[in-house]
């Protein structure tokens, strides 16, 4: 399976870390950034405000959502009910 396009954006001055936005995102303005931050973890933060709050991940922690995703046990959140298909 082809691995969706990625957007990078330069992190701000003084860090190294690139921030990476899927391509799939530009759909709608409800995106998140990803990164990988000095010492190994991960950071996520909203892309309306890269200047805003990160959180922050271990790699352990990073690696157990990414496999919670890949074996599909988010897959009915977000939804509503008439997104889901379950509108009368």
């Amino acid at each position: 399976m082809k691995r969706p396009a990625a957007v990078d954006h330069p992190a701000s001055p003084g860090s190294d870390a690139t921030w990476v936005k899927s391509s799939l995102s530009f759909s709608n303005s409800n995106c998140v950034e990803v990164a990988a931050l000095p010492g190994g973890g991960v950071g996520v933060r909203h892309s309306k405000d890269p200047s805003g709050p990160v959180l922050r991940f271990t790699p352990a922690e990073w690696q157990a959502f990414l496999g919670g995703v890949r074996n599909g046990e988010f897959d009915g959140l977000g939804r509503n009910e008439a997104a889901a298909g379950n509108a009368p």
